[in-house]
């Protein structure tokens, strides 16, 4: 029978790696509970901007821009990752698309501020209203351009694609052409006369 010692030590390691795996299960719940946190929160927000701008007045406007700005955004960044993945020439632009999203989340925060001091009080800071708007217009039309620049890009590259196929078809059709051949009943009548011709030559 193993002494006392031992069944002690036993259960103590027992013990300690329960211990072990049950904080590693902690951290990791935890962990996972801030993320699902963070994206439940985004995810209101989101809705309470689309919500508030269904209304009228000066702030659904404001929050109406704060939607704008997210979907140019979002399609900008989405024309720069399929171009990426395409294997183009971006250049500098994946940095410069990091840039204008930070500084769109800036513009987010101070449209969804104004917009949230409209709802609260009805002083209205028309300086203010006129340079987000003013921001809001110059941050949009860079990703129109940016999109605009990808898409001539995508279109040329479709262009010469589309070039080397129709050329690769037109070969393709002229190659299954069967060689021309002549009517069976044309050879024999030209037989015939070649027949004549040597018969009425004198010898």
């Amino acid at each position: 029978m193993p002494p006392i010692e031992t069944i002690f030590a036993i259960l103590l390691v027992v013990f300690l790696l329960f211990l072990v795996l049950g904080g590693v299960a902690i951290f990791f719940m935890v962990k996972l509970g801030k993320k699902a946190a963070k994206s439940a929160k985004k995810a209101t927000t989101r809705l309470s901007a689309h919500v508030n701008a269904m209304g009228t007045g000066e702030a659904a406007e404001i929050e109406r821009l704060r939607l704008d700005l997210r979907r140019e955004v979002a399609l900008t960044r989405q024309a720069i990752d399929q171009a990426h993945q395409s294997g183009w020439g971006l250049g500098d632009l994946p940095h410069l698309m990091a840039e204008l999203a930070k500084q769109a989340e800036v513009q987010d925060q101070q449209l969804g501020i104004y917009a949230q001091q409209l709802r609260i009080s009805s002083v209205v800071d028309h300086v203010t209203a006129d340079r987000l708007r003013e921001h809001q217009a110059k941050l949009t039309a860079m990703c129109a351009r940016i999109r605009a620049d990808l898409m001539r890009t995508q279109v040329q590259h479709a262009s010469g694609g589309i070039d080397d196929l129709s050329s690769r078809t037109d070969l393709e059709i002229e190659a299954r052409r069967p060689a021309p051949f002549s009517d069976p009943l044309d050879e024999i009548d030209d037989l015939y006369r070649k027949t004549i011709q040597n018969r009425q030559e004198p010898i």
